[in-house]
């Protein structure tokens, strides 16, 4: 495995790349102040664009890390992030990551998130080396399921009470994806 960062990532109607100060604004405006896009997420709902500014100020600061994979979603049709997606957690030793996304609830049911993650997977799989890559949701979530499954994953169990998100503390169904099933 070879850990090459946050690269740029370009699918058919989405642009994948680092987030960059100037996003606040959208990115405030388009998913972090809504709740209902944060309802399951581990995240509170940004208060105001300062609170967004601050999460951004963190990020790029951590683009220099090789092993950091945060991307903006961007639509090519306007040019402005409208999600993101990312490795939240992993193990070097295990050859392995597990993803974190969300978009803006206008964007919903139209496979864009699908589009991201699969193409984050490919990424991962194929130019970093990765042997797994897994996602876990809320079970009352089951349209994030549903992305994990559109994208090839298997369910591999659900744990009891083993997550806490904003509703508390939940359940968590993990998915995941070995480099050798594709």
């Amino acid at each position: 495995m070879t850990h090459l960062g946050t690269k740029e990532i370009e699918t058919a109607r989405l642009l994948l790349r680092r987030f960059k100060i100037e996003d606040a604004e959208v990115m405030y405006r388009n998913w972090a102040s809504d709740d209902e896009v944060t309802k399951y997420l581990v995240w509170p709902t940004h208060a105001d664009v300062s609170v967004t500014k601050a999460v951004l100020t963190d990020w790029i600061s951590q683009y220099e890390k090789v092993d950091f994979y945060n991307w903006a979603i961007v639509l090519k049709e306007n040019g402005e992030p409208i999600g993101s997606i990312g490795g939240v957690d992993g193990s070097s030793t295990l050859n392995m990551v597990h993803i974190g996304y969300c978009i803006g609830r206008k964007w919903w049911h139209q496979g864009i998130t699908s589009e991201a993650m699969k193409a984050v997977m490919d990424f991962l799989f194929d130019e970093v080396g990765m042997n797994r890559v897994e996602s876990r949701h809320d079970p009352r979530n089951p349209n994030s399921g549903a992305v994990m499954r559109k994208c090839g994953m298997k369910y591999e169990g659900t744990l009891r009470q083993a997550d806490r998100n904003n509703q508390g503390i939940c359940d968590a169904s993990y998915y995941g994806m070995l480099a050798s099933e594709r």
